[in-house]
């Protein structure tokens, strides 16, 4: 089978499942992943022959694709801030807002700064990895609950050249922080069940639900115990930054009020909250 004749059988086959410019995206990634053509080596030789092995391969990706799979979970890894990082079942994927959160934060720090920073629910490493490179005086730190995310996060550092002290934690349980902080940043599970019907079949059915949701009745749970550790344990003018739930913006900042911190509310490219800053006067 030649290259074209796959596409068109590749586009036949997820017609009206995805939009098309979504298809076409996915048929790119995934024939780069597989075998290797850019989209400009797919224009130069269309009719290159796909060998056995690699019809297998694509079919197999195109039958979960069909189940809607997300597309990085089947090539097993994605990019974030122009970096590689592997993913799997056990970690989100990160969002392109989430790439906004660690621009704002850049914004606010000097490459050359000895920092202290932590990574709350970190996930796929991919804020703490991002701050990293960019902040290459900084020590950082990053926790989350889960050991298997941990491992992934872990390979992700390695992959990216970077040190991080990574340690299994259950934040809701932890009485205090070891040590002090300059930056405390999260990005914790904010989206409340009443929102699911909101959700793609891609994150409802194989995003971890443990990273995503939170229960209606407590939404800011996370939150409020985030900021309660960086009030005891971020040192003098230091600050603490959240993604958030769009819905909640306004209810998040003046939880961090409460605590007596100095917010920023800002919206995404969107224009939807999405990010906070507290500084703790």
């Amino acid at each position: 089978m030649t290259i074209t004749a796959f596409k068109n059988h590749f586009f036949e086959t997820l017609a009206g499942a995805y939009p098309v410019e979504e298809v076409g995206s996915f048929f790119n990634i995934l024939v780069q992943e597989f075998l290797g053509l850019s989209r400009l080596g797919i224009a130069l030789d269309p009719q290159r022959e796909i060998s056995m092995e690699e019809q297998a391969r694509l079919e197999l990706a195109l039958k979960r694709l069909v189940a809607h799979e997300p597309v990085q979970y089947i090539t097993g890894a994605t990019y974030f801030y122009s970096m590689k990082f592997l993913v799997n079942e056990n970690v989100l994927i990160p969002r392109p807002e989430t790439e906004e959160l660690v621009t704002w934060i850049l914004q606010e720090y000097e490459p050359s700064q000895q920092i202290q920073i932590l990574d709350i629910g970190t996930g796929s490493g991919c804020i703490a990895i991002a701050l990293a490179k960019h902040l290459p005086n900084a020590r950082i730190s990053a926790v989350d609950i889960s050991e298997k995310a941990l491992e992934v996060a872990r390979k992700n550092a390695v992959l990216n050249e970077v040190e991080i002290d990574f340690q299994q934690e259950d934040i809701l349980s932890l009485p205090a922080l070891s040590q002090k902080f300059d930056l405390i940043v999260s990005n914790p599970p904010y989206v409340r069940e009443l929102e699911k019907k909101e959700m793609q079949r891609n994150v409802l059915d194989y995003e971890p639900e443990t990273a995503l949701y939170v229960k209606d009745n407590d939404p800011l749970l996370f939150y409020r115990k985030v900021s309660e550790l960086a009030g005891e344990n971020l040192n003098p003018g230091g600050k603490l930054f959240f993604e958030i739930n769009q819905y909640l913006g306004k209810e998040t900042e003046m939880l961090l009020a409460e605590k007596n911190f100095q917010t920023r509310l800002k919206k995404d490219i969107f224009g939807v909250d999405r990010m906070l800053s507290g500084t703790k006067l």
